[in-house]
């Protein structure tokens, strides 16, 4: 019993010196994280981001819609500094807040010189749920002597929102067909299927059709077309244009005069009648 009794004080002290040795590690790691950020210099740099896109009740992330940030970074360093990347990521608004998407890193390069400011573009699109979520934006930021710093941009409540349906904008109909295709995957429907059920509906319509047409339509009494009153109008009016035709024209019909007749002699203007004679009594006569 003793021997038992021994054993069993040595493995309490074993775990002891195991969860101080642990405990001092936890201490020395913070210790040296601690002391690492003291060492390193702090940087004089102010980051605002604005939406150019937004509206007054706040900024909207259209689906499939690129959404432009513009970052202005402004350097209040005696020398000049780097914009290496900007990137962002969305996170839920309850609590805890759990990490729906990572954005696009986009790096730049671009230099800041000392006492100025730079505004850099910085687009991302999002396929998500209409939702409100919370969005953050960061830079890093590089210094002449090397040291990386990752600045906020922004922090705030964005809405994830729906483009604007129509029936004419191909990429909303490029969306639904791929949409309805996923559907049709996911729920195992052959292409073979819906051409057999089109054609089983087709015929059904086209059946039911020539059955109405065939022995329902004749019972019902059919509409006559009312005679329209200007086609009894212009009966009598052709009529008479048949019987206008049937007149002989005048020989010579009237010509409206568009000269001065004063100097024109008067035998031209007044011809005489050529006389009529008749062949056959002169050729008796002579006979005689």
């Amino acid at each position: 019993m003793g021997k038992f009794a021994f054993l069993s004080l040595a493995l309490l002290a074993v775990q002891a010196l195991f969860v101080r040795a642990e405990d001092t590690a936890a201490d020395t790691a913070e210790n040296v994280a601690k002391e690492t950020l003291k060492t390193i210099p702090e940087i004089s740099v102010n980051i605002s981001t604005t939406f150019p896109d937004s509206e007054v009740f706040g900024v909207k992330l259209i689906n499939g819609k690129p959404t432009q940030a513009q970052v202005k970074v402004t350097n209040n360093e005696p020398d000049p500094i780097t914009v290496s990347v900007i990137g962002g990521t969305l996170w839920t608004l309850s609590e805890p807040s759990q990490n729906v998407r990572n954005l696009t890193m986009t790096r730049y390069s671009v230099e800041v010189p000392s006492k100025s400011e730079e505004t850099v573009t910085y687009s991302f699109s999002t396929e998500l749920l209409p939702q409100e979520l919370n969005l953050n934006l960061a830079a890093v930021v590089s210094r002449k002597d090397g040291f990386l710093y990752t600045i906020p941009a922004f922090n705030g409540t964005v809405s994830v929102v729906e483009p604007e349906m129509s029936i004419f904008d191909p990429q909303v109909l490029a969306i639904f067909i791929l949409r309805t295709a996923k559907f049709l995957v996911r729920a195992n429907i052959r292409i073979h299927s819906i051409f057999l059920y089109f054609f089983v509906l087709a015929s059904f319509v086209g059946a039911s059709y020539f059955f109405y047409t065939l022995w329902i339509a004749p019972y019902f009494p059919q509409k006559r077309k009312p005679v329209k009153t200007h086609d009894r109008a212009k009966k009598p009016s052709r009529q008479q244009a048949g019987v206008d035709a049937g007149e002989p024209a005048s020989d010579t019909p009237p010509v409206a005069k568009t000269y001065d007749a004063e100097w024109i002699p008067a035998h031209h203007i007044h011809r005489p009648e050529p006389r009529k004679v008749k062949s056959g009594s002169g050729r008796s006569k002579s006979r005689a």
